[in-house]
Order: structure tokens, then C-alpha cells, then sequence
């Protein structure tokens, strides 16, 4: 059954396992939103392989994933978030569907070839299908408008680059929060 799940999951069979990486670079505001701020940042990534999930004609695939990043040298936290990495072989969709505990979540999407290594996903705030979902307080101080992340998976390396876009009240300019690492594969 293993093989076989992990056949139907499509670009998204390497992710399947544990991941690890110490080389995170964040770029974000800091406390005064008019610095910048950069973490570094060790990170830990899980995947686990689930499916077939049918919506009548349409069935997916999936991984059910945690992410959770420290800054290097503190025991505490400051990034978490979870979700899926969804893959619909009809459409050549691949999803990923995740809340971060600040009060945000996003569906991204994009359109992946079944044997693609690199892929891009995107979601904008107020699309009806990739779309993003802020609290109160973020959507009036820090508002996520767009969010971009390239994936690359190849011989049990990991890397990702995401932009969130963020319209911060007072600031005219749109903020680019960046974050970047390399992972690689602890455990299947």
C-alpha cells in the first residue's frame, strides 16, 4: 500500500519523510515597522503521505505536514505552521493548504507537471480559489496580499523561497517577508 500511495502522490512522493535544516534566512519587520529584521533559523519539516481524498470526480492526494523554526541559538520557537500538500493528477494542481497560529491561513496552488523538481505556488488575498485569510488585527496592521514560494526536491535536498507580501498600515510600500532554507532528508 505504502508504494502504491506514494506513486499516486505525484511530484509530491520526495517530500514524504522528516526533514532538517539549519541555513533558514528570515527578512521580516521588526518590533519598530520601520526596521528590518533578519533571523536566522534552524528548521524542522514533516510530511506524511495520506489519500485517495475524493470530491466526486475529483481525487487527490496528500501529505499532512508540520513545519517548525527556531532562531539559532534560542530553545523557543518563533515560527510554526501546518497544514497539506495536496496533488490532483487530472488537473496537474498541486495545493498547499496551512494556518499559521498568528491567525492566517492560505490556500496556494499551481500548476505542476507529474515529474516536475521545481514548482511554484501562489495565493493572493480576496481570490475565490488561491486566496488568503488574515485575523482583525493583521488584516488592519500587517495584511498578507499575496504569497509566493518556489520549491526544489532532488536527491533528498529540500530548498524553498517564500515572499509573503505584506501591506503594513502607515507604510506606502509593500513589505517583502522572505524566508529561505535548505533541508535535507533525516528519515523516510
Amino acid at each position: 500500500m505504502a508504494d502504491e500511495l506514494l506513486r499516486n502522490l505525484g511530484p509530491l512522493a520526495p517530500f514524504a519523510g522528516f526533514w532538517e535544516g539549519n541555513k533558514g534566512d528570515d527578512v521580516a519587520p521588526a518590533d519598530d515597522p520601520l526596521q528590518i529584521e533578519n533571523n536566522k533559523f534552524r528548521e524542522r519539516m514533516s510530511f506524511e503521505p495520506f489519500g485517495p481524498i475524493n470530491n466526486h470526480q475529483q481525487c487527490l492526494y496528500g501529505l499532512r505536514y508540520s513545519r517548525m523554526a527556531w532562531r539559532l541559538g534560542e530553545a523557543a520557537a518563533f515560527h510554526e505552521d501546518t497544514g497539506y500538500m495536496l496533488w490532483d493528477a487530472d488537473a496537474k494542481q498541486v495545493m498547499r493548504c496551512f494556518i499559521i497560529p498568528r491567525g492566517v491561513t492560505v490556500l496556494a496552488g499551481g500548476t505542476v507537471e507529474p515529474g516536475a523538481h521545481t514548482f511554484q505556488l501562489s495565493a493572493v488575498a480576496g481570490s475565490d480559489t488561491y486566496g488568503i485569510c488574515s485575523n482583525l488585527f493583521l488584516d488592519k496592521e500587517f495584511k498578507t496580499i499575496q504569497y509566493d514560494i518556489t520549491l526544489t526536491i532532488q536527491n533528498n535536498i529540500l530548498t524553498y523561497n517564500e515572499d509573503t507580501h505584506l501591506k503594513m498600515r502607515g507604510q506606502p510600500e509593500v513589505f517583502h517577508h522572505i524566508d529561505q532554507n535548505t533541508l535535507k532528508k533525516v528519515h523516510s
